[in-house]
């Protein structure tokens, strides 16, 4: 039998994995909006992130925790989720003071759609919001709300994925564009596998432009994604990443890329499109908000 009570683990056996993913689904399906971050659930299966477990006496997993580490002076970042079954016990304030505890300062904790719960908790903890990361949404196949014209100038060359032979390209300039974010930048080439290799991934959703003559290297990227039907909504597409290399700003490139992601979207059937922006990012919410998205949610960080 498990140990009851709060474990900080290096990682997770198969089945504890197993009850972690079954745990986060439960609770997506309780609130509407899931606990983990794609990065969070990735990492239950990794041991590039710590975890926190907290079992019930009978061994049965009642939260789970894990904490992705800053990188370069950013703070580690914990996400966190409780048993819809087992709420209302103190069980989410024990299963964040082991995180904090395990965790390296500065820390900061996710609270995916701030719902009021996690609100109230993150206060009585003593935490102020110090992030916002917005979800703007705009409706797809709508006579209301056409789509921009999509006009490619005649010195570029767009695209879509081709295969592995792109994902250095790809590498370098997601790292090079997030440089400055605590989630999107540092990938390697797993984090390209893990996506590639998942069921979701459409290499037709992955566009890509570069300088007409110079074909070879990258200029941007939008890939997209698509969200499966839940009980409660159909399914949704995502702005999912726009990276532009630094430097060529002022091409229109991000305006570019996101509308040849989101007409492949539209041309799919789709009927809504979603998207993650950070709620300082001025420039790319003057972008989204030109091409008809509007606010829909918010998840903040606690800090």
């Amino acid at each position: 039998m498990a140990e009851a009570g709060q474990k900080v683990l290096a990682s997770l056996d198969a089945e504890t994995a197993r009850a972690a993913h079954a745990l986060a689904e439960r609770a997506e399906r309780v609130d509407g909006v899931a606990p983990l971050s794609e990065q969070a659930v990735v990492g239950i299966d990794t041991d590039r992130v710590t975890h926190v477990v907290f079992r019930s006496d009978a061994g049965d997993l009642l939260g789970y925790a894990n904490i992705t580490p800053g990188r370069d002076g950013e703070p580690a970042m914990i996400e966190a989720a409780v048993d819809p079954d087992h709420r209302g016990s103190g069980h989410g304030k024990s299963l964040l003071h082991a995180a904090f505890d395990a965790a390296s300062p500065p820390t900061r904790v996710w609270a995916h759609g701030d719902l009021p719960a996690a609100s109230a908790l993150a206060t009585s903890l003593g935490l102020k919001p110090l992030r916002e990361l917005l979800s703007m949404r705009r409706p797809l196949n709508d006579a209301d709300l056409p789509l921009p014209a999509l006009e490619v100038p005649d010195d570029l060359v767009l695209r879509t994925y081709v295969g592995p032979q792109d994902d250095a390209e790809i590498l370098r300039v997601n790292n090079a564009a997030f440089a400055w974010h605590p989630e999107q930048g540092g990938w390697t080439q797993d984090d390209i596998d893990a996506r590639t290799s998942s069921g979701w991934f459409d290499p037709e959703g992955l566009f890509l432009v570069f300088d007409r003559s110079d074909p070879d290297t990258l200029l941007g990227f939008h890939w997209t994604k698509v969200h499966p039907a839940t009980d409660d909504e159909p399914e949704i597409g995502e702005v999912y990443v726009v990276g532009v290399d630094t430097g060529t700003q002022g091409r229109g490139l991000g305006r570019l890329l996101t509308l040849a992601g989101i007409a492949h979207l539209e041309r799919s059937g789709l009927t809504t499109v979603e998207l993650y922006v950070e709620g300082d990012n001025t420039a790319a919410l003057h972008t989204y908000d030109r091409l008809g998205f509007t606010r829909h949610s918010v998840d903040v960080a606690y800090g």
